[in-house]
């Protein structure tokens, strides 16, 4: 197959070129050019999208001796991802660019290109697993990606490879020292990629200015804080709540909701972050439809914890109702449904309820 190998200058998309390389195929590396001024987003170990992560793709590429272009999908991004991220925190929601830049970037703009240039299957280094045509959880379980590809359509995934899922992160990093690629000892990025310093609040800010509101007590109903923009909260939230009132009883108070409209931050005790049911969007399934109502697994975060759960549609929407409470669940994240390791499917969280 000719296959077009996603390379962010990591260890791991290189070492996936390579057993895609290993495996017969007719392969050709290509970096993802996210930003029209790559200084303008993390450099170094710090993200994905800097100059010193394209130079490290080439040089992997001129390890494995195979061809290596540099797409520019800035524009894309912007508009898909970074755009997306900001109006989803202005509608308090808590958006995960990853799944946006999966589903919208990776795996629609890059994979219709590739298509379109004669490419049969786009190769990444994602921490997952394929079996029969279905997505499943990787091996390595601490660096399963699955839950930001649960957002892939079974046309979408019948075109992809994970060569990676079924092997743990320290036998890659001994793989590619092997095959004497350079990213071998490279740090994992972290957080995300496109604010510079990590430092989200003050980068919202940046763009949505100032919004002062009160932060109020939910079972005094009292004012206890103020702060300069809801958007910088997310439900769940703990630290950097800027609270001048101690709660009566002593305990930490948490963030229970975000209202942008009335610019109210409302705080509470983490026992009133218990959700029982999850009302989400229109699901996405990554394999056949189940028979529903279904019963199976939701996670609800990225590297979260399962939990049991019935599902259904409701009018187009998929409805999750969980066996046992989740806290701290917000609106704009993720709701992915398992049985055991397969992804069922997805759907972007709405609201909850207790």
């Amino acid at each position: 197959m000719k296959v077009l190998a996603a390379m962010s200058g990591g260890v791991d998309s290189a070492v996936a070129a390579a057993r895609a390389v290993d495996a017969g195929h007719d392969v050709t590396g290509v970096h993802l050019a996210l930003s029209p001024s790559p200084a303008s987003y993390r450099s170094g170990a710090r993200g994905c999208c800097s100059l010193e992560d394209s130079r490290d793709a080439r040089r992997a590429a001129d390890v494995l001796d195979i061809p290596f272009y540099v797409w520019d999908v800035a524009e894309r991004f912007a508009r898909d991802v970074v755009d997306d991220f900001v109006a989803e925190y202005a509608a308090g929601r808590t958006p995960n660019p990853c799944v946006r830049c999966n589903e919208r970037i990776k795996f629609a703009a890059v994979l219709d290109r590739a298509l379109a240039l004669g490419f049969d299957a786009v190769c990444t280094g994602h921490y997952a697993r394929l079996v029969d045509g279905l997505l499943h959880r990787a091996v390595d379980s601490g660096k399963d990606q699955s839950y930001v590809l649960a957002v892939l359509r079974p046309d979408q995934l019948a075109r992809a490879m994970f060569p990676l899922g079924d092997t743990r992160k320290p036998d890659v990093r001994a793989e590619a020292a092997a095959r004497g690629l350079i990213v071998a000892d490279k740090p994992d990025s972290h957080d995300i990629c496109f604010i510079a310093d990590g430092d989200t609040r003050r980068w919202l800010e940046g763009r949505l200015g100032s919004q002062p509101g009160p932060i109020v007590d939910a079972q005094t109903g009292d004012v206890v804080g103020g702060h300069d923009g809801a958007y910088a909260f997310t439900v769940g939230q703990r630290r950097g709540l800027g609270v001048t009132v101690p709660a009566p009883d002593g305990r930490p108070r948490y963030v229970l909701d975000v209202s942008v409209v009335t610019r109210t931050v409302t705080v509470g005790p983490e026992d009133r972050l218990d959700v029982r049911t999850v009302l989400a969007g229109e699901p996405t399934w990554c394999g056949p439809q189940p028979t529903l109502p279904w019963q199976g697994l939701a996670q609800l975060r990225a590297h979260g914890e399962v939990h049991r759960c019935t599902g259904e549609v409701v009018d187009g929407r998929l409805v999750v109702r969980l066996w046992d409470p989740a806290r701290g669940i917000a609106p704009g994240q993720t709701v992915a449904l398992y049985d055991d390791t397969r992804v069922v499917g997805s759907a972007t969280i709405n609201s909850t309820a207790g």
